[in-house]
């Protein structure tokens, strides 16, 4: 199984490490191997997640942390359309109605 972030999955990643390191690099680095840690999870459990108002997308939490990483999953790949604080504007969020 392939692995693709979509650009504003990247985007988003990057900004929420971005804006962790400013107040701790040791935070931004236990955050981003969680949402690894979920991703590889995901690789190997496609359906695993939540599905969400979108047939194709489905959503997955990345405990302790409140981030939710939006992706899609193909015959072959995981593409991750999204990462995103959990206490976003819930319409804001991929999937959603």
């Amino acid at each position: 199984m392939k692995l693709r972030y979509t650009l504003p999955a990247l985007a988003d990643l990057e900004a929420i490490l971005d804006d962790i390191d400013q107040h701790s690099a040791q935070g931004a680095l236990r955050v981003k191997a969680r949402i690894q840690t979920i991703i590889d999870l995901l690789l190997l459990h496609p359906q695993i997640g939540a599905p969400t108002d979108d047939p194709v997308i489905r959503r997955m939490t990345t405990p302790p942390y409140p981030y939710l990483v939006f992706y899609e999953a193909t015959a072959d790949e995981i593409i991750i359309h999204a990462v995103r604080h959990g206490a976003r504007d819930p319409s804001s969020m991929p999937g959603s109605g």
